[in-house]
């Protein structure tokens, strides 16, 4: 097959010089002295069919196409401006070899022809030495097409500057190295669509396109760079003339898809939008590639209207000035060399050569003015471009050239890479791969107005930098306004997450964060983040709040009262501590305890003391102090408590009963062995309670939402449940000996007191216990420091003031005697009973 195809092309060039007719000198070709070639679509093969013999392709056989004519119009007029300038190529004419370029794969003909030199082909001659017929060419329009040919135009490194292939394959300069293009690629133009379509938030979309390389490549790179964007491909389809439209449609339909891109070549284009207008397709919004955008013939069709809203993307419009001039004065000399015989005889003989037009002669000079303009800058910039690497290449000046340079295809090239020069207001540069700086408007189709409008609505350039915008203002939808809905799912509100529902990540289900967590759409919408423990939030949230910490100021005016309270404590424990020391050998301090009673005033002072460390930020020493100290000391102290309860027991009741028992009381100092052993196995309780988990600053985050609590763990269960029972203990060992002296002297009875103080003691205790498993707040530990002093306070007034009350009021009462007294009306009234 490939080699019947290349034997077909070289019996087709054969052909159309074996003739020895010379092309008609007229439009097609212009003599100068350096030839640029052009291949233009003036006619277009719509339905092509397999070859069963060799034959050469003759356009004029297949449908006309004005815009083709359009460009090729352009063309001839940039070379007659750069001919007439003074400046460019002063004293150097351009001319040019133009084709009628109509066929995917069979227009070889007359790429052999500007190949050739002197008619012929020289494969192997030096590349420094081939001197082709043409400098440098321009065309043809499309992508499959350049693909075929190119191939043969750059292995010579004749620069190729195309004005109509957007293929970004041809930007390879390993495969395609003296190609270069005036429109960008399709890597721009489908960069562009995505932000178009993220612009409107889009993410629910269909792409249609042609079975030929421009289609497959604009959907190669569409599915490329809408990955990480939140665009959803939902349907795609590469469609050929015979393709069932309706069924396609249809089921874009059912997807519910509202966003359609068409990238296809303008006959593929135009079937869409037919089929879409005879299947009654409503309310969608079409995204037009370059190739049709600006078509003019698609707006007229009846009930183009009803399909939606149409936007498309093309190259900024430029307007060509001098170009409409031409084109009168063009048609005027055209008009009558029509009806020359001799010329229509010469253009005749000449049809293999796909340089005849019988159709172009019947336009009028409207016809192709108005004709779409999409491609007439990027013409005139490619042929602009030769011009000015020519310039370069013959050291021009203001005046003249230098005509005896030589100028190879190659040498042209090295000069069109280093271009940089500004063109109606555009700068005309090529980056490495030979693209040119992008320059795209977005229009919006006005099919109602009549001839149709395109409003310009938003741009998007690459040079001096990258900007792109869309006047929302300016775009009109087809729902009174609103830009219309083309999403798989409804987004998730604020603080709800996604839930993946099906295969595109576009369709989701929407799930509510929980408390403390929230949804960052930008780092994870399918998550709920979990709150750093300093922050919070509700449910539902799309953040986090600063959580407040709190803490038992010592500003506080609660704190204030306790510290007062704490402080006058101490100093009423020091003055009593004074007092007793003072009256150390009176009987009131004996009866009270004696040398035992500075050990427990001092117990009480160090528990009170720890009542400080309950305010301000807690640290791990705090914690330590304010609950070890009042632990140790308080029970230390509630052992000399149950041991005096005991002595006065024992002197009164169990000293004649048990003499011997009594006696080796005395003598050992049963008391302080008491208090002694007692003490030892609290602290080593203490230690075993510190060493297993002592307590330490703890941050509560969640007892209140919005709210850390510094506070202090009190570490292990059973160690500080062993520290607890040791002191219920010894005050249910109190409670128990003050009942058995309740009918002691009166002098000696302290159940009444002891038994009030514990009472207190307990409740108090109870109290925050109670508290601290039902409430949470930082006032709890304020609570705790509140029921230490409690305890204090009513152990303090109701065992040692009523004695310093004696000892300061009633002196008569601290005596001796006094106390024998009392001790002898005990002994009566034992007696009698």
């Amino acid at each position: 097959m490939l080699l019947s195809s290349i034997y077909s092309f070289l019996l087709a060039f054969i052909n159309c010089f074996s003739f020895k007719v010379s092309c008609l000198e007229s439009e097609f070709s212009l003599k100068g002295d350096y030839l640029l070639g052009g291949l233009f679509a003036l006619h277009e093969v719509q339905h092509a069919t397999p070859l069963f013999s060799p034959e050469a392709i003759e356009c004029s056989r297949y449908s006309f196409s004005k815009s083709g004519y359009q460009m090729f119009q352009v063309m001839r007029f940039a070379v007659e401006e750069i001919n007439n300038s003074t400046t460019l190529l002063p004293n150097v004419s351009l001319g040019y070899e133009i084709f009628d370029h109509c066929s995917d794969t069979k227009n070889f003909a007359s790429v052999f022809s500007f190949i050739s030199k002197n008619g012929s082909i020289k494969p192997k001659e030096k590349l420094n030495n081939y001197q082709p017929k043409v400098i440098a060419l321009t065309g043809p329009y499309g992508s499959t097409r350049t693909i075929t040919i190119a191939p043969l135009i750059t292995m010579d490194l004749i620069p190729m500057v195309n004005y109509g292939a957007t293929s970004f394959a041809l930007s390879n300069k390993l495969q395609y190295p003296s190609f270069l293009r005036t429109v960008p690629s399709n890597k721009d133009l489908i960069e562009m669509i995505i932000r178009i379509i993220q612009w409107f938030g889009w993410n629910w979309v269909a792409f249609l396109g042609s079975q030929d390389d421009y289609s497959e490549d604009g959907l190669r790179l569409f599915s490329k760079y809408i990955q990480n964007t939140g665009i959803c491909l939902a349907y795609q389809e590469a469609l050929s003339q015979r393709a069932n439209y309706t069924l396609t449609l249809k089921k874009i339909d059912m997807l519910n898809i509202n966003v359609i891109v068409v990238f296809a070549v303008p006959q593929y284009a135009s079937s869409i939008i037919k089929a879409a207008i005879a299947n009654n397709i409503q309310n969608k919004v079409w995204i037009a590639s370059e190739t049709w955008a600006m078509n003019q013939q698609l707006p007229r069709e009846p009930g183009i209207g009803k399909i939606g809203t149409v936007i498309g993307i093309t190259e900024r419009l430029l307007s060509l000035p001098g170009f409409d001039e031409f084109i009168y004065k063009e048609r005027g000399t055209t008009d009558v060399n029509h009806n020359d015989s001799a010329d229509s005889e010469v253009k005749s003989n000449s049809k293999t050569c796909n340089q005849d037009c019988d159709c172009c002669t019947l336009l009028t000079a409207e016809e192709i003015i108005n004709e779409n303009p999409t491609f007439s800058y990027a013409i005139y910039a490619a042929i602009y471009t030769i011009a000015h690497a020519l310039h370069k290449a013959l050291q021009c000046d203001m005046n003249e050239c230098c005509k005896n340079a030589t100028v190879k295809p190659y040498m042209l090239l090295g000069q069109i890479k280093k271009l940089d020069f500004p063109l109606n207001g555009r700068q005309v540069k090529y980056d490495d791969n030979g693209d040119p700086t992008v320059s795209f408007s977005v229009i919006r189709w006005h099919t109602e107005t009549n001839p149709p409008r395109f409003d310009m609505v938003g741009r998007y350039d690459t040079y001096p930098e990258i900007t792109f915008t869309i006047n929302n203002s300016l775009l009109s939808w087809h729902n009174n306004g609103s830009v219309p809905f083309s999403n798989c799912s409804v987004e998730c509100k604020e603080g709800f997450s996604r839930e993946p529902d099906g295969f595109h990540s576009c369709c989701f289900l929407c799930k509510k964060c929980p408390r403390n967590s929230y949804v960052d759409y930008s780092r994870d919408p399918y998550a709920c983040f979990p709150c750093a423990e300093s922050e919070w939030s509700d449910e539902g949230s799309a953040k986090c709040k600063a959580r407040s910490v709190v803490y038992l100021q010592f500003t506080e005016i609660s704190s204030i009262a306790v510290m007062i309270s704490a402080t006058c404590l101490i100093i009423l424990l020091f003055a009593i501590f004074g007092l007793y020391t003072y009256n150390y050998n009176t009987p009131v301090v004996r009866s009270a305890g004696g040398s035992m009673c500075f050990l427990m005033l001092t117990c009480l002072i160090m528990s009170s003391i720890s009542v400080f460390f309950f305010f301000g930020q807690p640290t791990s020493v705090h914690c330590l102090l304010r609950n070890v100290i009042f632990a140790f000391f308080f029970i230390v102290f509630l052992s000399c408590m149950a041991v005096r309860s005991f002595q006065i027991v024992c002197i009164f009741k169990m000293a004649a009963k048990f003499p011997s028992v009594h006696s080796l009381w005395v003598k050992y100092n049963g008391q302080w062995l008491f208090v002694g052993f007692f003490s030892v196995i609290h602290l080593i309780s203490c230690v075993l309670w510190m060493t297993v988990s002592a307590p330490k600053a703890f941050r509560d985050s969640l007892t209140f939402k919005d709210q850390i609590i510094l506070s202090c763990e009190m570490g292990n269960t059973v160690t500080i449940s062993i520290v607890v029972s040791m002191g219920w203990f010894l005050g249910f060992l109190c409670l128990l000996f003050s009942y058995m002296g309740r009918d002691l002297p009166k002098n000696y009875n302290e159940a009444k007191s002891i038994t009030f103080s514990l009472i207190l003691h307990n409740v108090s205790w109870i109290v925050y216990f109670t508290a601290y498993l039902i409430l949470k707040s930082q006032y709890i530990q304020l609570l705790n420091a509140m029921t230490q002093l409690a305890s204090i306070y009513g152990i303090l007034f109701s065992y040692f003031i009523p004695k310093s009350y004696i000892m300061i009021f009633q002196p008569q009462k601290n005596t001796p005697a006094y106390f024998q007294t009392s001790i002898q009306n005990y002994t009566q009234t034992i007696s009698r009973t």
